[in-house]
């Protein structure tokens, strides 16, 4: 469960930066400006949230 949590962090995270960078809020890299880099964090941080409520669920489920 640890693992789904850690991956799901760091895949939100990523998929954030991503938005961010895609949207040109956040300056500096070759994906900056670039709207497809958005569209990818997007779909990263729906993986990462999806990794996230599935190891909530899975905690929640051996608690009860």
């Amino acid at each position: 469960m640890r693992v789904r949590i850690v991956i799901g962090v760091v895949l939100c995270l990523a998929g954030l930066v991503w938005i961010a960078q895609g949207t040109n809020v956040l300056h500096g890299s070759g994906m900056s400006g670039h709207g497809q880099w958005a569209v990818f964090g997007v779909i990263l941080l729906v993986i990462g949230a999806a990794l996230l409520g599935w190891a909530w669920r899975l905690g929640h489920r051996r608690s009860s």
